[in-house]
Formats: C-alpha cells, sequence, structure tokens
C-alpha cells in the first residue's frame, strides 16, 4: 500500500524536474536569439551621430579684425586740423613751393626807415598813446606812393583790418610772405587773390587806411613771415637795397 505513493511522487518529480528544465532551456534560446538579432539590427543600423574621433574639426573663419569698438563717441570724432590764425599767418598758394629757397627781395617803396622790426621789445605808437610791439617795419614815404612786389610770387590775400586797413599778402618761395598793409583804397588792375606777380610789379600805393597808426606821417607797413614766424625784413635785402633806407630816428625816440 505504501510503495504506490512514494512511486507516484518519484513520477510528478521527475516531471516537474524536466519541465523545469525543459523551460529554463527555452528561455536560454530565446535570450539568445533575441541578442544576436539585437546585433544584427545594430550592425546594420546607419551611424546617425558618428563617434567623437572620426569627426573633422570644423574651422569658422571670421572677419579680420578692424577697429576696436567703443562707446565713446568723442573716439569716433575726427578733429578737423586747427587753422592758424596769428596776425603773421596768411593763406597758402598751389604757387608756393615750400621747399625751395625764398628770392632775392628788393625795396617794395623808396622812402625812409621810420620804426623797425620788434617782436620782443615794445616801441611807442603815436596814435595809441602806448607802446606795443611791431611786426613789421614802416618805411615813411609821400601819400599814394608806389608800392612794388618786393620779389616773384602769388597774391594770397587781399583783406580790409580794422587796425591796419588795406592790407596784400604775396606768397613766395621758401615758405615766405610778404605783407603790405596802410595801403590806399584804390585798386591796381590785374592785382587780386591768385595773380601771378614779378619782383617790382606795381601792386598798389601807400594810403592813411591804418588806423593804429594815422598819426604817423604816410608810410608802408611792411612784414614778412618766414614758416609762418614772424621776421625782420632787414635781413632779407642785400646791402645794395638798403643803401637809399635811412633813419629817422625822430620815430625812433
Amino acid at each position: 500500500m505504501n510503495q504506490t505513493p512514494m512511486k507516484n511522487d518519484r513520477k510528478i518529480n521527475r516531471v516537474l524536474y524536466v519541465v523545469t528544465v525543459t523551460m529554463l532551456l527555452a528561455i536560454s534560446v530565446v535570450i539568445a536569439v533575441t541578442s544576436v538579432a539585437s546585433r544584427k539590427k545594430k550592425q546594420n543600423a546607419p551611424e546617425v551621430n558618428p563617434p567623437v574621433s572620426q569627426t573633422e574639426e570644423v574651422t569658422v573663419k571670421t572677419p579680420e579684425s578692424t577697429a576696436p569698438l567703443t562707446t565713446d563717441r568723442r573716439a569716433e570724432t575726427v578733429s578737423p586740423e586747427t587753422e592758424k590764425t596769428p596776425e603773421t599767418s596768411y593763406e597758402a598758394s598751389d604757387a608756393d613751393p615750400t621747399s625751395a629757397e625764398p628770392p632775392r627781395f628788393i625795396l617794395p617803396v623808396l622812402g625812409v626807415l621810420s620804426k623797425n622790426h620788434d617782436t620782443e621789445n615794445q616801441v611807442y605808437s603815436q596814435t595809441m598813446n602806448d607802446y606795443r610791439v611791431h611786426t613789421g617795419i614802416d618805411i615813411t614815404t609821400n601819400e599814394n606812393a608806389p608800392v612794388y612786389a618786393a620779389a616773384d610770387g602769388v597774391v594770397s590775400k587781399i583783406w580790409d583790418d580794422p587796425l591796419m586797413g588795406k592790407c596784400i599778402a604775396i606768397s613766395h618761395s621758401g615758405n615766405v610772405y610778404t605783407v603790405y598793409k596802410n595801403l590806399s583804397d584804390e585798386a591796381v588792375s590785374g592785382i587780386e587773390e591768385g595773380a601771378s606777380v614779378s619782383s617790382g610789379q606795381l601792386i598798389a600805393a601807400v594810403g592813411n587806411t591804418a588806423m593804429v597808426e594815422i598819426a604817423e606821417e604816410p608810410h608802408l607797413h611792411f612784414e614778412m613771415t618766414a614758416a609762418e614766424v614772424s621776421v625782420d625784413p632787414l635781413e632779407y635785402f642785400d646791402e645794395s637795397a638798403l643803401v637809399s633806407l635811412t633813419i629817422d630816428a625822430s620815430y625812433e625816440s
């Protein structure tokens, strides 16, 4: 009676064992097949993102650097050159070769030297009753006496000065200018800004238009500048030109 149940139990256990092993084998086969299929899919699938080591370095070219930007508006403002406006500065002329040597000068008018050039020591002014620097020389002569160009050049400026009256500036080679002041209001034909003049050519007549020197005898106030610096005209005349230019001491006292 007892042997039959035990045999049945053994059979059941065997069956269970065989079923379990079979299931485990089946599961293993499924896992293996799934793994193989997954590998094949990965091998056949295209690479969307290639490995970093296979990518080419991309270089982005930027435009060449220019001047640094700035928020300061002052840095964007170009300051124009300030035009020099001292009394001894006049408009430049295209016909003025600054690299050339200054020409030889002649006396612009016949007369007597009544006042010297002096930009350091003040000279007494009869009209203004005071002492002031004198940027030219005064040559006393007759009113309406002819005034000549002291050298070849170009008329660079003609103007009416409120203190020195009618004025003419002529540019010469070597960046030299001669300036004729206290002229007559009557113009000479052909003498205009931009006109070329020759040494000794008539350009004006002595007048009485300089208000700051009106108390003096009729005279030509004659100035010279070299490189925009006031110079003594007497240093530019040779001895032969100065023979007739004697000094009137009465105007120097």
